[in-house]
């Protein structure tokens, strides 16, 4: 079934323009300003846009050009204009339009023209082949100085051959950047792997980095291919990568400099041909000057390094990630919550989001999943925001913020501020668990 994205501010017309083309067997999704538009287009695929030219926050011009500046496939747009817009109509098919429409619209003038648009733009099969897994864009880009920032560092270092470190809290959406980098590099058409350190046991590191030859190890009953030789040609994404061992980073920094890799347990070199971003929430040129991390690895890795700003460092771009988180927990739990209550829309600007995008996401799931109206209320979301007993201006600083020698008793006083909860302490120190009970076995702590 087509989709179709009308962008009308007028709410009485728009409900027309939906039950119209709903009996015409058409998929229909209404927004009211520019803003929603950008979020919708950013969140979903569609074959067509109706945009009014006139909107209470900008105008459908607007929308346009975003789709066709960060949309892969931009759908073709058919204007919706009055009759004393005649020449701005013009401007916009010399702009890309498809067509225009005036106002007062004729049903089946509108169909017509619809129909038209599809028969010169065939909308594409919305369905995915079952062995194609689909990556999971988590926010929008957002429009604060910071997030800018970003971004003009990525578009900068993505076309080059530079290994990246991406540097950030838990949550900030690090693995997010790196693809973002992958899909912008000559390697986009190769693979893209993500390995998470801080999952990897140190003994199981180097057999899932470089593979292993059968009989290698108890268990290896046959051999094994490594992280390096599937994303060969492609990029490896190795995420938490302060958390492999000293031996394991020993092995990596060897198969950078020379380009090969030898499989646990074998003798022969294999080459490999990839780029390396790696990303961390933890200061590695301190913790490389401890002695924690080989400093040459260091350098090897962070040929270029980019800074993913926190949530409460980038507050105005929650305009943008409330209502497209909003959006994307509507689809994925098939509700239709159309806003929060102006308490809830206070708190969320309060907070300090220690567990950045990803808190909110699930904070937002959640509150559309026990949401009994089209407004979520206080009720929807978490105690200790609701309520405001969170730890905000007081809280402790981040533990990537510290050095080695205070990292003990900034775990030990955050623990107890939380009541030994490590889940909500590896939340409060920016920290993920694996990371959080990686150092509590450091430092003996139980």
């Amino acid at each position: 079934m087509p989709r179709i994205l009308v962008v009308e501010d007028d709410v009485t017309f728009s409900k027309i323009i939906h039950v119209f083309l709903s009996k015409h067997e058409y998929e229909v999704e209404v927004c009211h300003k520019m803003k929603d538009g950008i979020i919708s287009l950013s969140a979903s695929s569609y074959d067509l846009m109706l945009l009014d030219y006139r909107l209470p926050d900008g105008t459908g011009m607007d929308v346009l050009k975003w789709s066709k500046e960060n949309v892969e496939k931009s759908p073709p747009a058919i204007f919706m204009t009055s009759l004393q817009d005649i020449r701005t109509a013009v401007q916009t098919l010399r702009s890309g339009a498809f067509n225009y429409i005036t106002k007062p619209i004729n049903p089946e003038e509108l169909l017509q023209v619809i129909q038209e648009a599809f028969s010169t733009h065939k909308p594409e099969s919305n369905e995915i082949p079952s062995e194609v897994k689909i990556a999971d864009s988590d926010f929008v880009k957002g429009t604060s100085k910071v997030a800018a920032q970003v971004y003009e560092f990525v578009d900068l270092v993505a076309p080059t051959s530079l290994n990246v470190l991406i540097l950030g809290e838990s949550g900030t959406g690090k693995e997010h950047i790196a693809r973002r980098i992958h899909d912008l590099s000559p390697r986009k058409n190769a693979p893209f792997i993500s390995v998470d350190c801080g999952t990897q046991s140190d003994e199981l590191a180097a057999s899932e980095l470089f593979g292993h030859v059968k009989g290698s190890f108890t268990g290896a009953i046959n051999d094994k291919k490594g992280f390096f030789e599937i994303a060969d040609g492609g990029t490896l994404f190795l995420d938490e990568i302060g958390n492999l061992s000293y031996e394991v980073q020993l092995k990596l920094l060897r198969s950078i400099q020379e380009k090969t890799i030898i499989p646990v347990g074998g003798t022969q070199k294999i080459k490999t041909d990839i780029r390396i971003i790696a990303a961390t929430n933890e200061d590695l040129m301190q913790r490389s000057q401890n002695g924690f991390f080989r400093s040459d690895l260091y350098h090897r890795l962070n040929e270029f390094s980019i800074q993913v700003p926190s949530l409460r460092d980038r507050r105005e771009d929650l305009e943008w990630f409330i209502p497209y988180f909003l959006h994307v927990s509507n689809a994925e739990l098939s509700r239709n919550v159309k806003s929060f209550h102006p308490n809830v829309t206070e708190i969320f600007y309060d907070y300090d989001w220690p567990g950045n995008l990803r808190e909110l996401k699930n904070v937002i799931r959640r509150a559309v999943l026990l949401s009994k109206s089209e407004t979520a209320g206080p009720e929807c979301i978490p105690q200790e925001l609701a309520s405001r007993t969170y730890m905000s201006p007081e809280s402790p600083a981040l533990l990537s913020e510290q050095r080695d020698d205070s990292e003990k008793q900034m775990i030990m006083q955050t623990l107890q501020k939380v009541r030994f909860n490590k889940s909500k302490a590896a939340q409060v120190l920016g920290i993920d668990r694996k990371t959080l009970y990686n150092k509590l076995a450091r430092y003996g702590l139980k």
